[in-house]
């Protein structure tokens, strides 16, 4: 095997691996009374991994995966944290209420085994 074709396998893996996380993630707040309104939703800033909804605010949702929790943890960065507020008042600006909707930011950690860690109110403005 050459080394282009091992790094698009280990990409794909990582991209597959990605997904199920956030898939796990999404029946996490299913279960939990939420409606999923977006998955994987772009902008022109960044990418939202999830967005959710309940009875009184917007939830958005970073997933992370890595073999621990806290190695999940420590992949999220102040530039990522910057664009995904970025991303999301974007996303408020298609919004009924735009940027004066409730809204909370979650962190979703996924260890190797597929347990999930949710912090909410994680990341704020501020």
């Amino acid at each position: 095997m050459t080394a282009d074709a091992a790094r698009r396998i280990k990409g794909e893996v990582a991209y597959l691996s990605g997904q199920a996380a956030e898939n796990a993630v999404a029946a996490h707040y299913q279960r939990a009374g939420n409606k999923q309104l977006a998955a994987r939703w772009r902008g022109s800033v960044g990418e939202l991994d999830l967005v959710f909804e309940n009875e009184t605010k917007l939830i958005f949702v970073e997933v992370k995966k890595s073999k621990s929790i806290a190695g999940a943890a420590a992949h999220l960065g102040s530039r990522q944290i910057v664009r995904l507020l970025a991303t999301a008042q974007e996303y408020l600006g298609h919004s009924p209420d735009g940027l004066l909707t409730d809204v909370r930011f979650d962190v979703a950690l996924v260890d190797a085994i597929g347990e999930i860690r949710v912090i909410e109110n994680a990341i704020g403005e501020g």
